[in-house]
């Protein structure tokens, strides 16, 4: 069976690919296609935040155990991470009320900064759970 945090990192992995998927889609003018899955992207985000939420309510913090250089490695990643996690959700919200107002043009604008910081915090989600609970766990 797969523990929650894995679930998590599934979702968050998920996510990226969804994104990666929904940018080529644009690209190749497939716009129903494009829209399908960043609508995907939203709903297993939201699915990703609302589990993390339950888990680390549950479970409180979990310690990073890894010694040495890599110690400031994963922390910079992690703040990275947490800060852009916290200003994506505002800019996530916007980039879809523009595009579902079909104002294209002011869609465009914001996507051009929203996917790659989105795409970011998806990808550093699975390498901090990597690290955390892989790497550098604690072995019993």
């Amino acid at each position: 069976m797969i523990s929650q945090a894995a679930f998590n990192a599934l979702l968050n992995g998920s996510s990226a690919i969804l994104l990666a998927a929904g940018y080529a889609a644009i690209r190749a003018g497939k716009m129903a296609v494009h829209k399908a899955l960043m609508l995907s992207a939203f709903f297993v985000s939201t699915a990703f935040l609302i589990s993390y939420l339950i888990y680390h309510y549950r479970v409180g913090h979990v310690a990073f155990q890894g010694q040495g250089w890599i110690r400031p490695v994963y922390f910079a990643i992690l703040i990275s991470h947490t800060i852009l996690a916290a200003v994506i959700v505002p800019m996530i919200i916007m980039t879809l009320r523009r595009a579902w107002l079909e104002r294209f043009d002011k869609h465009k604008l914001i996507a051009r900064w929203t996917l790659p910081l989105w795409l970011y915090v998806s990808v550093t989600g699975v390498v901090v759970y990597l690290m955390v609970y892989q790497i550098y766990a604690t072995k019993y």
